[in-house]
């Protein structure tokens, strides 16, 4: 069902905005806030569960774990960050079957060597086009939900330069992928070549990452150019952080709550927000 309306999200005339959670909260925050999808980030659960970089370290089932704990708590797209595949075409069979059951409406894909990191750092390394193509294949194969997207991501313009990501994201296009992802346009004139490349052929995806190699745009200019679904994969870790810093500076220098509790929520506003009284009067249904 989710697969589904996601396939019509990204098909309908204005763009789909996914902003990354990581955790329950984080994706209930997200379906509160009226957004009709989210993005499981994988750099995300490497930030805020382990508090390290995204280079890599997030396992298959780490992933797993967190996207059946959303899903367990919403009821609305989850677009996941299923990085390399976890190995070979075969790991990636393994990885797209999984990611499925757990709750995944669409799985992204990249073509970088394990250990990978973030697209907009550097020292990247890419496995072969022919490589990649086979493995888009492999998940398009191994899905059991017709409608499951598979997004095919290349993060070729770092490490081989723009046309040669062009070329394997027309291959990708070819071997089956459902959406492409050309990570890190360095401007905007690479921008609206890859929209002009791609348009009417397949849907695009644009990543907007705070301090990273590409151009923050509005949603509706990304629309403009072509792109179906925008995702802004750390922006909320990114922001969370920041206002924890904040916090734990008053608290230091105050040696108390008061000077920050008109930017807090206080217990009642939380368990609120939690649904706490919803869920303690369906338990007394079963007293």
């Amino acid at each position: 069902m989710h697969a589904k309306t996601l396939r019509k999200l990204i098909n309908d005339k204005e763009i789909l905005i996914a902003p990354g959670g990581y955790d329950g909260l984080s994706a209930s925050l997200i379906q509160q806030g009226g957004f009709n999808a989210m993005y499981l980030s994988g750099a995300s659960i490497a930030y805020t569960r382990f508090g390290r970089p995204d280079i890599g370290l997030v396992s298959m089932n780490e992933v797993a774990e967190t996207l059946a704990v959303i899903r367990e708590r919403v009821d609305f797209p989850i677009i996941v960050d299923g990085d390399t595949g976890f190995g070979n075409a075969i790991n990636t069979q393994r990885t797209v079957k999984l990611f499925e059951r757990m709750g995944a409406s669409a799985i992204q894909l990249e073509d970088q060597v394990m250990p990978k990191r973030c697209g907009h750092l550097k020292g990247k390394a890419l496995i072969s086009k022919e490589e990649m193509a086979g493995k888009v294949r492999a998940a398009v194969d191994a899905r059991e939900n017709p409608d499951t997207m598979i997004i095919a991501r290349t993060d070729a313009i770092a490490v081989e330069g723009f046309d040669a990501a062009i070329a394997r994201a027309k291959a990708y296009y070819e071997a089956g992928a459902d959406m492409l992802f050309i990570e890190a346009p360095e401007n905007l004139e690479q921008m609206q070549i890859i929209n002009q490349t791609f348009n009417g052929k397949v849907p695009l995806l644009a990543n907007m990452v705070e301090g990273g190699s590409t151009p923050i745009k509005a949603a509706s200019d990304l629309q403009d150019m072509g792109y179906s679904l925008v995702i802004f994969p750390g922006a909320m870790v990114r922001a969370y952080t920041f206002m924890a810093q904040e916090f734990l500076a008053s608290l230091k220098e105050n040696q108390n709550t008061k000077p920050y509790q008109d930017r807090m929520l206080d217990l009642g506003g939380l368990n609120k927000l939690l649904g706490t009284d919803e869920i303690l009067a369906n338990g007394q249904k079963y007293e």
